[in-house]
């Protein structure tokens, strides 16, 4: 079944990463062009939003898309919708036809492809890797993935001062193109068993049987529980600090850069670190330790006054990003079934595309009455606290352990 699976799994990262670059580009572009044209953080929240609920609403179906048909021709059509519809936008503003609603709708389409793409993605890796190699593949994705979200704001940054946007726009339908063609020419992946099999279900019953699935697989519904709190926790951490190094420290674009660059490093450097070194033989102690440096580090940056300090610290919560991201990848990928895999991914990918911003809607307006730090030495205890439910909880603790695949 992984006969020659470097190569392919070369590949396939190779197009990913390629197409990820694009869509960054893009995603930097249009909201540094939202930001410098309006300065406003109402279109800001607008074009937050229309970047996130598609994914929402969408996951789920995508979720059963992953599990009936051939997921390497999904991830081929998300790419191809995306690179489609930031062509038609390229064409507009060469026209002439520039307004800001235009860069919400695309935004609300290339999130629809996303949402496609994710559980694809999250489903496809098991059918193309050992499964004894998920950790070193997963925690090396993490890594290229960190890398690119260090470059592209960068690059893009730099090409904005040279180029207009619709240039930036032509590069991610390129980069899309050159992604589609590997997948297409270079990389034969079988349909899995359920897409070869003819569906007697509906539609919507396969969406059932997914939640089913989870609700009946301890593990599962409670590392969904989880980590929906979680995520809600993380969102001060996550949106508030730039905000808060610049009401605290100074309104200095570096210090702003800084963040952002140090945290990229942090969570490549914590990506190779666990690609090496595999984590805890039990997959829920890494999370937990993970989960613990995160909630640590958050109430640290409410009470350092330091900014060089500060930094480490952002970088301490990049580091312990992989060490949450890619045992929990990988313990779903070996223990859920593969018929259920994209309809489990696609719950996640619901649950990752809301929570973080429901956190913003409870705790955005609050850093305009309470001083940020006193969020995040507040929710930092509390994710602190969370951490145990992980260890204390025997359903995950027994996922955690190595073993062959739950059907």
């Amino acid at each position: 079944m992984h006969t020659n699976w470097k190569k392919k799994i070369i590949l396939f990262l190779t197009s990913q990463t390629i197409s990820l670059f694009g869509t960054a580009l893009v995603q930097y572009a249009i909201m540094w062009h939202i930001t410098l044209t309006t300065q406003s953080g109402v279109m800001m929240t607008i074009a937050i939003v229309c970047g996130f609920l598609p994914t929402f609403f969408l996951s789920p179906f995508a979720g059963v898309w992953a599990d009936r048909y051939n997921r390497k021709l999904l991830i081929i059509m998300s790419d191809s919708l995306i690179a489609i519809s930031t062509l038609i936008l390229a064409i507009l503003f060469m026209a002439g036809f520039n307004g800001l609603w235009l860069l919400f709708v695309i935004s609300g389409i290339r999130a629809l492809g996303t949402a496609i793409q994710t559980p694809a993605v999250g489903a496809i890796v098991p059918q193309l890797v050992p499964e004894d190699k998920l950790t070193k593949v997963n925690a090396t994705n993490g890594s290229i993935l960190a890398f690119v979200m260090l470059v592209s704001p960068m690059v893009a940054a730099a090409l904005l001062t040279v180029a207009s946007l619709e240039v930036i726009f032509f590069i991610d339908v390129i980069t899309a193109i050159i992604a589609i063609l590997i997948l297409i020419v270079f990389l034969p992946v079988k349909s899995h068993a359920k897409a070869l099999e003819q569906q007697t279900t509906s539609y919507f019953n396969d969406m059932r049987q997914g939640y089913l699935y989870i609700k009946n697989h301890n593990y599962v519904k409670n590392f969904f529980i989880f980590c929906a709190f979680f995520f809600i926790l993380a969102a001060p951490v996550a949106f508030l600090t730039p905000l808060q190094v610049t009401r605290t420290f100074g309104e200095d674009v570096w210090r702003l850069t800084a963040i952002e660059i140090v945290f990229s490093i942090g969570m490549m450097a914590g990506g190779i670190v666990i690609a090496s070194w595999g984590g805890f033989k039990n997959k829920i102690h890494t999370m937990t330790l993970a989960c613990l440096i995160m909630g640590s580090c958050t109430l640290a940056l409410g009470l350092i006054p330091n900014f060089w300090v500060y930094l480490i610290f952002m970088g301490l919560v990049g580091v312990a990003m992989p060490f949450f991201n890619t045992p929990s990848t990988v313990l779903l990928q070996e223990k859920v079934s593969e018929d259920y895999l994209g309809r489990v991914f696609g719950v996640l990918g619901m649950i990752s595309s809301v929570m973080m911003p429901l956190g913003m809607v409870i705790f955005g307006p609050l850093s305009d009455i309470i001083q940020i730090e006193w969020l995040l030495m507040f929710t930092g205890l509390l994710m602190f606290i969370q951490s145990f439910f992980l260890f204390g909880n025997k359903a995950l603790i027994e996922a955690g352990k190595p073993s062959v695949k739950a059907e």
